[in-house]
């Protein structure tokens, strides 16, 4: 086998790989996600890494994410919480793939009080990796959120995932841009305006009056000239602003709040977060996941 490990995530819409070489990423590449291949994903990997392989094989190749799920490649039980990184390590899958030693790391699982089901699929290795990169977070109460499509609100205690919440709000986001009257079928261009009807939702949040607010994104278009853009922004701010106060009702005593992932996104969590009162710090998914993975130095590709 030659010099250079393999470690990756493979989410529902799309593959990231980084080839590691003493210690050093010296290239990275992308593929399809695991939502668009399914039952090929084994094909749809071995073409994406075909090209590092042309070198020979790595010394080994390790993947979180979706990959591990029931219609994933090979599926990769959960860790039930509370959780630390050993008890996450010690339950990932681990196989032989064309001579190289290759594992999926394990999901999470918890339940709330009322016995409802939770599980999540990649966000643990961020939030273990954010434990690695700043050890103040292994030591105390802290409040981990990951938003994205499906946002994260994890519980971390004393190093280990003790609880934490789904909400869906990317996902109703995106349906009530694409697929109902209330959002305009456009893309942005106004990112003033966009930023202005962000505000407003948030505003309009405050009261926690979700079904009776989302109505304002189409009325406010029709009868007081607002645009498509402070519509889109207004959408946005009033959901995300509802999750803020349904879920800090339900995950509160922590000691900060840290926010992962993507850095615009992230911005608008802090914003909205600010808005009520609560300071947050963000550190970038990426560097978070290559370090939940085992890699320590630098991103620098």
């Amino acid at each position: 086998m030659t010099g250079f490990a393999v470690v990756g995530d493979w989410g529902t819409s799309r593959l990231r790989l980084f080839r590691i070489e003493q210690g050093a990423i010296v290239a990275r590449c992308d593929g399809p996600g695991i939502g668009v291949v399914g039952r090929e994903a084994e094909g749809a990997f071995a073409e994406t890494i075909a090209p590092w392989m042309a070198d020979g094989a790595p010394r080994s190749i390790t993947l979180c994410g979706m990959v591990g799920a029931r219609d994933g490649w090979v599926e990769a039980p959960y860790a039930d919480c509370p959780a630390n990184v050993d008890d996450w390590r010690g339950v990932a899958v681990r196989f032989d793939w064309r001579g190289v030693p290759f594992s999926i790391m394990a999901g999470l699982a918890c339940e709330d009080a009322d016995g409802i089901p939770d599980v999540m699929r990649g966000e643990e290795t961020q939030i273990f990796g954010a434990l690695a990169r700043d050890p103040s977070l292994a030591v105390g109460r802290h409040l981990i959120v990951l938003p994205g499509t499906h946002n994260k609100w994890s519980l971390v205690e004393d190093g280990r995932i003790v609880a934490f919440r789904t909400m869906p709000t990317g996902e109703l986001f995106a349906l009530l841009r694409d697929r109902s009257t209330l959002g305009p079928k456009v893309e942005m261009t106004d990112a003033a305006e966009e930023a202005a009807g962000f505000a407003e939702g948030l505003a309009r949040a405050g009261d926690a009056k979700l079904l009776q607010s989302l109505f304002a994104a189409r009325t406010m278009r029709l009868r007081r000239g607002r645009s498509a853009d402070w519509a889109l922004g207004y959408l946005s701010g009033l959901l995300i602003g509802c999750e803020i106060a349904e879920i800090c009702a339900t995950l509160s005593g922590a000691d900060g709040v840290v926010l992962i992932g993507d850095k615009r996104l992230s911005a608008r969590y802090a914003q909205a977060l600010d808005a009520r009162g609560i300071a947050s710090r963000a550190l970038d998914g990426d560097d978070c996941a290559l370090a939940g993975l085992g890699f320590m130095g630098e991103v620098t590709v």
